[in-house]
């Protein structure tokens, strides 16, 4: 291994509410980060609440942080560049990189519908057998589904179809590929395989044609170009390396081994683990558990994917709005004076009817027991509380699907940093919480592949023994659990009585 630590990488880190420009270096220390905000737009020519993306916006975006990160180093030690992105969203694109339509972003309703007459021609249980999906309509097979039907020229003309890794690393490279974590998102792998599956191709009326070379997490897929160097102050003939979906990169960017389960906690949580073995069961298909790729082959990530920190941004939106800019922690304070229970109030944060372990109860988001003296605090307190035991239902039925022994819960991500939420998980999981202080897992392990895609180091093993790993460790209070233990009954009882009295609209 090279002396000295001069040696960098840049992880290009576009989450589909914040884009990250992140310099790392070989002891897996952040050295120094640019943001931009992103969000999906509406789209013009479409129905009012369709969402796509602006792609030439977030390259905008990623040029510009890209730029501001590369001008606080020297920019000729950045070894390597690895781009991560959200799952699900891509787009066909041409040859000279045009798009023939825009990404339909995961937040976009178009394909409800899609979602609910592909149950005619196949089983959502057959579906999970060759994906580890389930049925939901922000699906990328679903999206390919739509434009075939409805925008025929655009795949007509298109050729190949990139996930938004793909289309962000072409604009770095002018290459093509897809790799095995993004692909994994789109419910068209026979997972097992950790290649396309034919039966969902032909479902959506494709073939693999249509998708580029598979490329592994740390394989190099092609150089910065001259123009794209320059737009983002990166020397011109740097390697980029395979990157992929960030879910998958914070799992195994945590530090986590196998069958140790890990909680990715931001706009969404999704609770994870890796495992080396691909086995759908009826039991997780009917709990709504999901398996992806890991970033390593061999192994595979079952998860549960639930509504988590956008549920905190609604109420503070709503009820703290006054606040302004830094009312995060002002807000925290507030909560922290109410007790466990939140005066009687209990909140179900399940937002999205087809995701997470509360989903069998079909209920919408709810608030119950106000009174005219229930104060903000308490219903923000009832919130996190209603967030936590949607954990714990969550990693119940993990531990019974896969036949784990939980001995702690690794936690990271943004919803990671609140020193509050952490203890109620400790309390009402009963299980120790471990936060690495490194909380950007996902750009913790983008740039342990760059490493190892540039052969900086030899192999993954190397890598982490050289990363520095420091954590620290929530302990459940034996007397808190006791009353969380309560009134996680209490939250079953509650959602068992709602039952079957929401209706969704389609």
């Amino acid at each position: 291994m090279p002396s000295g630590n001069n040696d960098l990488v840049m992880v290009l880190d576009c989450g589909s509410t914040n884009i990250k420009a992140v310099i790392v270096d070989s002891h897996g220390d952040i050295i120094t980060y640019a943001n931009r905000p992103n969000a999906p737009h509406p789209q013009l020519d479409g129905e009012p609440d369709w969402l796509i993306w602006d792609l030439n916006e977030i390259w905008l975006k990623i040029c510009e942080a890209s730029r501001e990160a590369a001008g606080k180093v020297n920019p000729r030690n950045i070894k390597a560049v690895v781009v991560i992105t959200w799952g699900a969203d891509g787009a066909p694109i041409r040859r000279d990189g045009g798009l023939t339509y825009p990404p339909i972003s995961w937040q976009c309703p178009r394909t409800r519908m899609l979602a609910e007459r592909i149950k005619e021609e196949i089983s959502a249980w057959e579906i999970f057998k060759i994906t580890g999906y389930q049925i939901i309509p922000f699906n990328t097979l679903f999206k390919i589904i739509w434009l075939k039907e409805n925008a025929p020229e655009a795949l007509r003309d298109a050729h190949v179809w990139l996930m938004m890794p793909g289309l962000i690393t072409h604009k770095l490279t002018g290459e093509f590929h897809m790799d095995p974590t993004i692909a994994s998102t789109m419910m068209a792998m026979d997972l097992r395989k950790r290649d396309w599956s034919s039966v969902m191709l032909e479902l959506a009326g494709i073939d693999a044609s249509f998708f580029p070379e598979w490329k592994e997490p740390g394989e190099i897929v092609g150089y910065i170009t001259d123009d794209s160097g320059k737009k983002c102050g990166i020397p011109s003939g740097t390697p980029v390396i395979t990157g992929g979906h960030d879910t998958q990169y914070a799992i195994f960017g945590s530090g986590a081994k196998l069958n140790e389960i890990v909680l990715s906690s931001g706009t969404w949580e999704i609770l994870g683990a890796r495992i080396d073995s691909f086995n759908p069961t009826r039991k997780g298909f009917e709990e709504g558990l999901i398996i992806e790729a890991d970033v390593e082959r061999e192994c595979w990530n079952p998860q549960f994917l639930m509504i988590a920190s956008a549920v905190i941004e609604w109420i503070l939106q709503n009820l703290f709005h006054e606040l302004g800019e830094k009312k995060y922690n002002a807000v925290i304070r507030e909560m922290e004076a109410v007790p466990p229970g939140s005066n009687g109030l209990i909140f179900i944060p399940t937002f999205v009817k087809e995701s997470g372990p509360f989903r069998k109860y079909g209920t919408l988001g709810t608030i119950l027991g106000l009174t005219l003296h229930t104060s903000r605090a308490q219903i923000l307190r009832a919130a996190f509380e209603g967030l936590t035991f949607q954990l714990k239902e969550a990693l119940r039925v993990m531990v019974e699907v896969l036949n784990m022994d939980a001995k702690a819960i690794r936690v990271v991500g943004g919803g990671s940093k609140n020193p509050a939420w952490n203890q109620m998980r400790a309390d009402s999981l009963g299980l120790p919480v471990i936060v690495p202080m490194q909380r950007e897992s996902a750009t913790l392990g983008a740039a342990l592949m760059a490493f190892v895609g540039t052969d900086y180091f030899r192999s993954i093993d190397e890598a982490w023994r050289s990363f520095s790993f420091e954590e620290e460790i929530f302990r459940p209070a034996p007397e808190r659990m006791m009353i969380y233990n309560e009134l996680f009954r209490r939250h079953l009882e509650t959602l068992k009585t709602l039952k079957n009295l929401y209706v969704y609209s389609p």
